[in-house]
Order: structure tokens, then C-alpha cells, then sequence
């Protein structure tokens, strides 16, 4: 046996005894395996309940936050994206923020357990089921896995899987087997685009493989995930964002980091996408390349000198104006939801590690520096968020994502502390 094989059976035995000890449900064809089921090892305790405390303020800003949301949606078909300037930005079903909203209004009702939320997230959810056929662009995964994912994990309605099942099938079109990715945009200059965000979308593929049988949907996850790994990372475990193909025989043409500072510059919320989905491709698949990606991201935002004291990164890491330019809380809302995931997957001192800058990324965004005040921010949770910095879209901004990430965060970080 080779020293890589050792290595991935002594961690997938690990990885399964702790789920056994813990009783946690192994992912079946019956469940979507969302990131709200993660357990802590015994082992490995919080180092402070500060933030616990924080929670239930927290979810009562939210929930009164959102019911203003609500109220501000006069339509049967938008979703609130954003809230920028002064002015709350709503979408319809193809935009791919689009299942975010739903999602975090199924969060609130996992936490409150109340029924009026449930009732407002199956309205929010049904208002994007028409993605299930759509079939141009990738963010299907991130649409369906939001709203009908945590729907179903909440609720186990069968409708809800279907649904899920076949917007997985529209997803798996885009993939050119030359290339072997996952086509991101149709639109722009490139032949071929594929960008790291692409990543978070393949957890749709791998949980409809399960859930009905299909395994080329797996294997379309994961030659996806095996091409990003070999084409978008540099040596020291940054991310370019965009790789641009040859559709016909696979080549490169070009990287560049398209919402970033530069080509050569580190988008933050680039790398927090590739952290989350690296993440969740070694729970999905067990694959401990996966894992050793996540943890050389890991590595890079953690120990990264422009990361600063309270550890919500700037919109680039490599931003000409550090230290005069703007933080992104989706970036740290985003790396915190992944971080304290991978926590359960490695060691206790790589664990401890993880959670530590998690916690304090927590403990930033839920402090006045990062929270709204009651009635502001046009109903949304964070402030400071970063869109697309440079074409000047959602720029200091509140995001619907970035909410979305928060949320789940806390609940992560409420389940690893309970136990």
C-alpha cells in the first residue's frame, strides 16, 4: 500500500469512528448533507462561550431584520440581494444569489423552530424552483442547494428532492468532457471560463449522485474538482479566480483574478470559496487531496501578514491601498462556515487552530463594527461587504450571501460547542 493510500484510510477510519462515536447520520440517498450536521470531537472543546452568548441577541436582530425584508418584497417572484447606497437591490429566480435569501430564512427557522418562518422560507423557496431546468449558467448548486437543500434537510418533503435531483441533471449539461469542467459564464470574451466559486456548486452533483443512483454525476464532481486543483492554485495555496479553456482540446489560454486586485493578487472572497469547497468535497467524497487542499487555504488566510488583528480580511489580500480600502464580511463569513467544518476533519491542534480564527472571525462580524443596528442597513444582518470591487458593483455593501454564511456559521459553532 502506498504511503497516500495509508494516509487516506487511516484518516477515513478516524473520520468514521468519530461519526459512530458521536452518532452522527452518514450521508444517505434519503438526506441532503449540509454543513449543520457536523459534530465536535470530545476532544477538542471551545475555548470560550463569549460568543455562544452573543447567539440569541444575534438571531433577534435577525429575525427582526428579516421580517422588515419581508415586508419590503411586494412581488410573488424577487428575492432581497443586497442593500447598497441606499437602496435594496431584489432579483428574480436566474440571478445567483437568488436561493440565498430562502437559505437564510430556513436557518432562522432551524434556530426559533417558529412556523411563520418556516411558512416564509417554503414561500421564498418555491419562488426559485424554475431552476431545475435551467441550464446557463453553474449556479444552480448554490441557487437549489439554499433554498431546497436546507428545505429538505429541515423538513424531508419529497418534493423537495426531486427538485434538487433535477437541477443536478441541468447542472451536469454544462460539463465538456475535454475540458472536464463545469462551464461557468456564457458570457464575455473567453472560450471557456471556469471560475473557483464553480466549486460550491458541486455538493448538488455529489448528493444527487447518492440520492438517485446516478454516478456520473460524481464522477463529473470530482473530475471538475481535480482540474480546479490542478489549474487554479498557485504554490502557496492561493487561487486565481478565472481559467479560461480551449473547449476543444482542454488547453489553457489564460488565468486572471477577475474580481480581484490583479491577476497576480489574492481575492479574498476567492479564496473563501475555495476553502468551503474543498471543505466539503473531502466530507462528500473522502478524497484526501481534497482535504490537503483545504488545509494548505487554511494555511494561506491564517498566516497571511495583510490578515488583520480582528481577522476580517480585506476585499484582496493583495489590494494596492491595505490599509485603506475595504474589508469584506462575506469573505469572513464564508471562510469562518468552512473553517469550523475542516475543524472536524483534522487533528486537535490543526482543529483548535481553525476554530480560533472562526471564533474570532465570529466575534468581529457580531460586534458593532460589523453588525447592523436594529432598522438599518436596509433589513440585512452585516455591513461592509464586497461585491465586485472593480467595476464598483455592491462596493461597502450588504449582501444576502454573506448573511447567509453568518448564519450558518453560528449554527455550526452552536452544535461543535454543544457537544
Amino acid at each position: 500500500m502506498t504511503r497516500q493510500r495509508l494516509i487516506f484510510h487511516l484518516l477515513r477510519s478516524v473520520f468514521l469512528l468519530t461519526l459512530a462515536g458521536h452518532q452522527i447520520a452518514i450521508p444517505v440517498s434519503a438526506q441532503v448533507q449540509r454543513p449543520q450536521s457536523i459534530t465536535a470531537r470530545a476532544s477538542d472543546p471551545l475555548p470560550s462561550d463569549e460568543l455562544l452568548a452573543r447567539l440569541p441577541d444575534v438571531f433577534r436582530l435577525a429575525t427582526s431584520q428579516y421580517q422588515s425584508l419581508l415586508s419590503q418584497v411586494k412581488s410573488s417572484v424577487d428575492q432581497p440581494r443586497s442593500f447598497s447606497n441606499g437602496a435594496l437591490k431584489l432579483v428574480g429566480p436566474r440571478d445567483w444569489t437568488s436561493g440565498f435569501f430562502a437559505g437564510s430564512l430556513w436557518l432562522l427557522y432551524e434556530y426559533t423552530e417558529q412556523p411563520n418562518w418556516r411558512a416564509a422560507a417554503r414561500n421564498y423557496t418555491y419562488r426559485v424552483e424554475s431552476i431545475k431546468y435551467f441550464r446557463g449558467d453553474h449556479d444552480v448548486g448554490f441557487i437549489l442547494n439554499c433554498s431546497f437543500g436546507n428545505g429538505y434537510r429541515l423538513t424531508q418533503e419529497r418534493h423537495f428532492r426531486k427538485v434538487l435531483i433535477h437541477g443536478a441533471r441541468s447542472l451536469a449539461t454544462r460539463f465538456n468532457p475535454q475540458v472536464g469542467m463545469i462551464r461557468s459564464w456564457d458570457f464575455g470574451a473567453w472560450q471557456y471560463p471556469v471560475i473557483v466559486d464553480n466549486l460550491m456548486n458541486l455538493e448538488l452533483l455529489t448528493w444527487a449522485a447518492r440520492a438517485s443512483g446516478e454516478t456520473r454525476l460524481r464522477d463529473i464532481a470530482e473530475r471538475h474538482a481535480d482540474n480546479t486543483l490542478k489549474h487554479h492554485f498557485r504554490d502557496d495555496g492561493s487561487s486565481v479566480h478565472l481559467v479560461d479553456f480551449d473547449p476543444k482540446t482542454g488547453a489553457v489560454k489564460k488565468k486572471q483574478t477577475v474580481q480581484g486586485a490583479a491577476d497576480s493578487s489574492s481575492w479574498s472572497r476567492g479564496q473563501a470559496w475555495a476553502l468551503y469547497g474543498y471543505t466539503l468535497l473531502f466530507r462528500e467524497t473522502g478524497k484526501v487531496e481534497y482535504l490537503a487542499q483545504a488545509q494548505r487555504i487554511a494555511r494561506f488566510i491564517n498566516h497571511h501578514p495583510r490578515l488583520p488583528p480582528d481577522k476580517i480580511p480585506y476585499w484582496d489580500f493583495d489590494a494596492p491601498e491595505i490599509p485603506n480600502t475595504q474589508r469584506d464580511t462575506a469573505a469572513a463569513a464564508i471562510m469562518a462556515s468552512a473553517l469550523l467544518e475542516l475543524s472536524t476533519f483534522t487533528e486537535p491542534e490543526l482543529s483548535q487552530q481553525y476554530r480560533l480564527l472562526a471564533r474570532q472571525q465570529l466575534l468581529a462580524l457580531s460586534s458593532q463594527n460589523y453588525l447592523a443596528r436594529p432598522g438599518e442597513n436596509g433589513g440585512f444582518l452585516l455591513t461592509h461587504a464586497v461585491g465586485n470591487r472593480p467595476n464598483h458593483i455592491e462596493v461597502d455593501a450588504a449582501l444576502n450571501y454573506a448573511d447567509y454564511y453568518f448564519l450558518e456559521a453560528l449554527l455550526r459553532y452552536r452544535k461543535l460547542a454543544a457537544k
